[in-house]
């Protein structure tokens, strides 16, 4: 028996049982959107986690969206110069930010005049712990003998991080400030350079996240020594934790994706619906697990929840520490 041909009622039904359902998000946005590629604006130089975990989003996003997403670095001030960027442009979604941890930290000395507020959340899709990571050629092995170091010639100790203000600079401010040492803090316009400047000798050691020195570890070029997470981080279980050797401090960075104030609700709702299929991508996971990079995905009402948290938290640390920009 030869199939029965649809009506034109059938087919309407197929269709919205089909295509449409695909369609819908897209229709509640700008007509048409996205009808053009999305730009990702990194707030990082390029090779750092930030920008890697960017560029492993834009390939697992590619499948469910009909536009590109491509990577943009415009590194500086700690963050600030990349995330004011996407809050300059018009609010349309095709400029989003991978926004980080530093939007909670940078309003507090001064390096931007906007805050989590100006910004509406779509996903965080990652944590990383902040790390104390030295040369593999270097006379400590150990947190305590690092420390004590430190502490035999004040200030000399030269600690880089990814800029004055950001979260690792917090990380090793926090640092000195449990553990009574001091150190001379070097800003980079992320954490590549950072790390580079730690492979090349310039300075003692870096407080970025595991990930961000992962290959060059597993390389034997670098060791990390410790890690400021509440428990040891996967890749780097042979590594034990601050809290491990009483010293009570986790602090760390999130990174996660935000539109300016103002964008179409619809067009919100088009990348909250792509960016949470993306992040169940089995390609996006492995490619953070080979990075060690910490997946943390949290909608966003939750993200928002830590944006709030983070920027009263920072607030108080910062004006305990004294840090200026």
């Amino acid at each position: 028996m030869s199939p029965v041909a649809p009506t034109g009622l059938n087919r309407r039904l197929a269709l919205s049982g089909t295509a449409a359902l695909l369609l819908t998000d897209w229709a509640q946005a700008e007509p048409g959107y996205p009808n053009r590629p999305i730009e990702i604006v990194v707030p990082a130089s390029a090779g750092g986690g930030t920008d890697v975990l960017a560029r492993a989003f834009s390939e697992a996003v590619k499948k469910h969206l009909p536009q590109p997403m491509t990577v943009n670095n415009k590194p500086g001030a700690s963050g600030a110069i990349g995330m004011g960027d996407v809050l300059a442009a018009k609010p349309d979604g095709y400029k989003v930010g991978m926004v980080i941890v530093e939007l909670t930290t940078v309003p507090h000395l001064g390096l931007a005049k906007f805050t989590f507020e100006d910004f509406v959340p779509i996903a965080r899709l990652n944590f990383d712990p902040a790390a104390i990571t030295v040369r593999a050629e270097a006379p400590w092995n150990t947190i305590e003998e690092f420390l004590a170091a430190a502490k035999q010639k004040p200030g000399e100790m030269k600690v880089g991080n990814s800029g004055n203000g950001s979260i690792w600079h917090l990380a090793a401010a926090a640092l000195e400030d449990k553990t009574g040492t001091q150190f001379t803090h070097v800003p980079y316009q992320g954490a590549a350079p950072g790390v580079v400047a730690l492979l090349g000798g310039h300075i003692d050691a870096v407080a970025v996240s595991p990930g961000e020195v992962s290959a060059h570890v597993a390389a034997g070029k670098l060791k990390t020594l410790v890690t400021m997470s509440e428990q040891r981080v996967k890749g780097f279980d042979k590594v034990p934790t601050l809290r491990e050797r009483q010293i009570d401090l986790a602090i760390g960075a999130w990174r996660g994706l935000a539109v300016a104030k103002g964008t179409p609700a619809g067009v919100v709702a088009v990348l909250k619906t792509a960016t949470a299929k993306a992040a169940e991508e089995p390609a996006f996971r492995q490619s953070l697990d080979k990075l060690n990079l910490g997946f943390a995905y949290a909608d966003a009402d939750a993200f928002r929840a830590v944006m709030q948290r983070d920027h009263e938290g920072f607030k108080v640390l910062i004006a305990k520490l004294g840090i200026k920009a």
